[in-house]
């Protein structure tokens, strides 16, 4: 039987040729938590874009529910899988705004719209004085709080986490992931979420991936990792793709 989501030989290529994602195949169960780790520049980002068809693949085809995503409408796909960025933004609205819009565009009834925000600002730790708020009034930690609500309100099938936690500290960062947890029993959420806070990883993960140099290099449950291996593999990987390629945002 399919999983859920399913890679099958992905590959995309940059301009030149080289592989940015090569020959990827992973299948992702529903109501599932799977952490994708890798080093900086290792494709990961890349990979988030490739399943919310942001990009279309080189050569291998990207499944949904048994159904390859070419054969789902991009506005449809995009309610069913959606991506949470590293830098994502409020695009000029308020906060208030930006929660309501994903539900005004499913066509919810107002007072529906009211109480799914509600709820998830209640479950978020989220106060009522940012819903008059706009990005350039919000921190960076803010914004990635907005960002996740946004999502969850509009109760997809597959959320995509690129870097959640990033500005976050530990105790905000784990009071949210454990939200989402809840939410993949309670909803039939199914959550891939990349993260350089291992330790958060191996708290939360129901399987964990590891993404190098575009290529799949380790796919095991979380409770089977040697984790110490792990980190230090990914210390090692991470200190030597930032020499090679800094600090810039991974691009295509």
């Amino acid at each position: 039987m399919p999983s859920f989501y399913q890679l099958d030989q992905v590959t995309l290529q940059s301009r030149d040729g080289s592989p940015l994602i090569d020959s990827v195949s992973f299948g992702v169960e529903s109501q599932t938590f799977v952490a994708l780790v890798g080093p900086a520049g290792a494709g990961k980002t890349t990979l988030f874009k490739l399943m919310n068809r942001l990009v279309s693949p080189t050569s291998g085809v990207l499944y949904l529910a048994g159904q390859p995503l070419t054969a789902i409408a991009v506005r449809q796909l995009r309610q069913r899988v959606i991506l949470v960025g590293q830098h994502s933004q409020l695009l000029g609205m308020t906060v208030k705004e930006a929660l309501h819009y994903p539900l005004e565009l499913q066509q919810i009834a107002p007072r529906d719209r009211d109480r799914r925000v509600g709820e998830v600002m209640e479950r978020l730790q989220i106060p009522q004085a940012w819903l008059e708020k706009t990005e350039l009034q919000l921190s960076g930690g803010q914004q990635q709080q907005v960002a996740i609500a946004r999502a969850l309100v509009a109760q997809p099938q597959l959320l995509l986490l690129d870097e959640p936690t990033s500005a976050l500290d530990v105790g905000a960062a784990s009071r949210i992931l454990q939200v989402i947890q809840t939410l993949i029993r309670e909803q039939s959420l199914t959550v891939m979420m990349s993260n350089h806070q291992l330790d958060l990883v191996q708290d939360f993960g129901d399987r964990v991936l590891y993404l190098e140099q575009g290529r799949l290099k380790l796919d095991q449950p979380a409770p089977q990792i040697n984790w110490a291996t792990l980190k230090q593999t990914f210390i090692q990987a991470d200190a030597q793709a930032r020499d090679e390629w800094g600090d810039a945002d991974e691009a295509f």
